[in-house]
């Protein structure tokens, strides 16, 4: 005599992904469609005007990952931002003292005032720890370097209430919203020995 036995399909891990039009579904984790949906960049971010503005509105900034050593692209960008720009500019690396001339602050709790934008210099598995840290502190923006992206990171960042910047350099977009770059990034040819206006 045969039994009948039930035969259980094993359980499918599922992912939500998130579609260019704005909305999501859950898909089976390790399937194409989920790994395809997670290569393709569908988050945003701010537009030009939005960038313009938020920068307007700051006055301070701090870089977390700031280097002391003047091949690094944040130590470029922390001058231009001291020399060419009125934010307060706060530097956050646990392994300097100082850096540019000022103190450099072990993490953002520490530094002497909330942030109006965190520039970040970190890879991108490291955003979502830097994300919990700004808000933490109660800092409205977090800002994240040319090269650095996290799509998973930015969603993350906006669910915590905060404005994300990704993907772009900070200097880069200061000097181009105020005549020290083309709109498409490159020099005008424009030479000033006025301190140039937020």
């Amino acid at each position: 005599m045969s039994t009948v036995t039930d035969v259980v399909a094993p359980a499918v891990d599922e992912t939500l992904v998130q579609l260019a039009n704005g909305l999501s579904c859950e898909v089976p984790a390790d399937s194409p469609l989920a790994k395809l949906l997670r290569s393709q960049r569908t988050w945003t971010g701010p537009d030009a005007k939005q960038r313009l503005g938020l920068l307007r509105a700051a006055k301070s900034v701090a870089i977390v990952g700031a280097s002391s050593n003047p091949a690094r692209s944040s130590y470029f960008v922390g001058t231009y931002l001291q020399q060419s720009s009125d934010y307060r500019v706060y530097f956050v690396n646990p392994n300097a003292e100082t850096i540019l001339g000022q103190p450099a602050y072990k993490s953002l709790a520490d530094l002497p005032e909330v942030p109006d934008i965190v520039d970040v210099f970190r890879r991108g598995s490291d955003i979502p720890q830097v994300i919990d840290e700004v808000v933490a502190v109660g800092a409205p923006t977090i800002w994240v370097q040319l090269g650095i992206w996290n799509q998973d990171a930015a969603y993350y960042g906006e669910q915590k209430g905060l404005t994300v910047v990704m993907d772009r350099c900070i200097k880069i977009e200061h000097a181009r919203f105020h005549g020290g770059l083309h709109l498409l990034g490159f020099d005008t040819g424009v030479i000033s020995a006025r301190k140039a206006a937020r």
